[in-house]
């Protein structure tokens, strides 16, 4: 994730950008924020896409397909306006690596987490084929990692992109090393292809490699058409499974249904992503977002609406936390450690100690009670001793004169 540089948008409608995401043949990815404060994913047409009238309509359709899922193994569909000046989409932001960054940096994952991936794909390939997509281009980059489970994104776009003739050196659009061998050769494709995909990606998941090597995109395609995947490092646990997803003829493959009726529904358990020392994917630090203020000026003069934004965010704040994690017993002396003391324990000792002031108050205040009637009852003794020690005579004089 980098910080925006001066030639980034500040907005892409009603979605404030944080963030650089990353690029690919589509567009440019951004971290937005809605004006709620939800952390989205927004992806910006190239320019010269946008000059084509039918990247549009396709755009336009695989994006109205692709807002009817809303599987929770997706990244759904929350916002987009193919008929801009731009085109642009906006899908919900997943707080996790991808399946590629993370078998990279740790490694292959382990049977049961494997497993537990290919159940949330096959639930979320199931949802998006129900809604008349085909993801088409399934890898290991497409798929990010989070504590409830797998999600995968960009579905859908790829099918847009084949309108405009976007095309790697291979003539097709999608990844040689993962894509199927009808789609390879520029047949129509459905929902086969994306199980071959899959296939694919669970084989690197198990061995961190992809099961058709390395190499030119031409050596690749030949390799996915003719050649047998490379299936031996594969547990054998999972060999039955990554091969029928394998299969070369479309017929043979199996279904989400298929797979999900093997796998079942289960729900990731904690920690399925714990390997290598990994007990759940990081949380990304946001960047500090770099903002121009000469870009800033030159958007209020054009008039894009820049001039209404809101001040700069903290990213810090707008970063998901992550789960609550108990909090150990205070020390009874501060560490050694450099580490800062965190803030967010400290303010449960705020209260800590009883307050005082109330009944000190109390006190006080029976104090003075105390002196003022012994103060009466001392005024009244003397007034009674003083009242035995008159003359009787004048007693009398009272009394007759009383009567």
């Amino acid at each position: 994730m980098d910080a925006l540089q001066p030639g980034d948008p500040l907005a892409v409608g009603k979605y404030r950008l944080l963030n650089r995401l990353g690029s690919g043949g589509m567009g440019r990815v951004y971290l937005g924020e809605s004006p709620a404060g939800r952390l989205v994913a927004v992806k910006l047409i190239r320019p010269e896409l946008a000059d084509d009238p039918d990247f549009r309509r396709r755009f336009a359709q695989e994006v109205h397909a692709a807002r009817r899922v809303g599987a929770i193994f997706t990244a759904p569909v929350v916002d987009a306006d193919p008929d801009g000046p731009q085109p642009w989409l906006v899908t919900a932001y997943v707080d996790g690596p991808s399946l590629a960054e993370a078998v990279t940096a740790q490694g292959p994952m382990p049977v049961e987490s494997v497993l537990t991936l290919a159940a949330g794909l096959a639930e979320g390939l199931g949802a998006v084929h129900a809604a008349g997509v085909v993801h088409r281009d399934l890898k290991p980059p497409n798929v990010l990692l989070a504590v409830d489970g797998p999600h995968i994104i960009d579905f859908g776009i790829s099918r847009a992109l084949d309108a405009a003739a976007l095309t790697n050196a291979s003539g097709v659009v999608g990844s040689p090393g993962f894509m199927s061998p009808e789609q390879a050769e520029g047949h129509p494709v459905g929902p086969p292809t994306d199980i071959f995909s899959l296939g694919g990606v669970l084989a690197f998941a198990a061995t961190g490699e992809p099961p058709f090597g390395a190499g030119p995109a031409s050596a690749l395609l030949y390799r996915v058409v003719y050649g047998a995947a490379a299936t031996g490092n594969v547990p054998a646990a999972l060999r039955s499974l990554v091969e029928r997803c394998l299969a070369k003829d479309p017929a043979d493959r199996p279904t989400t249904d298929d797979l999900l009726a093997e796998l079942g529904y289960a729900a990731p358990a904690d920690g399925w992503l714990a390997w290598h020392g990994v007990v759940s994917p990081p949380v990304r630090e946001l960047p500090a977002t770099r903002v121009d203020e000469q870009q800033i000026g030159e958007q209020q003069k054009d008039g894009n609406g820049a001039a209404d934004l809101p001040p700069a965010l903290d990213n810090s704040a707008a970063c998901p936390e992550p789960a609550a994690v108990p909090l150990p017993s205070p020390p009874t002396a501060l560490p050694s450690s450099p580490t800062p003391v965190p803030s967010r324990p400290a303010l449960r000792t705020r209260h800590a100690a009883p307050p005082r002031r109330a009944p000190l108050r109390r006190r006080r205040l029976i104090g003075v009670a105390l002196t003022a009637l012994l103060a009466a009852r001392t005024a009244a003794v003397v007034a009674f001793a003083s009242m035995s020690q008159r003359p009787h005579g004048h007693a009398r004089h009272s009394g007759t004169r009383v009567s």
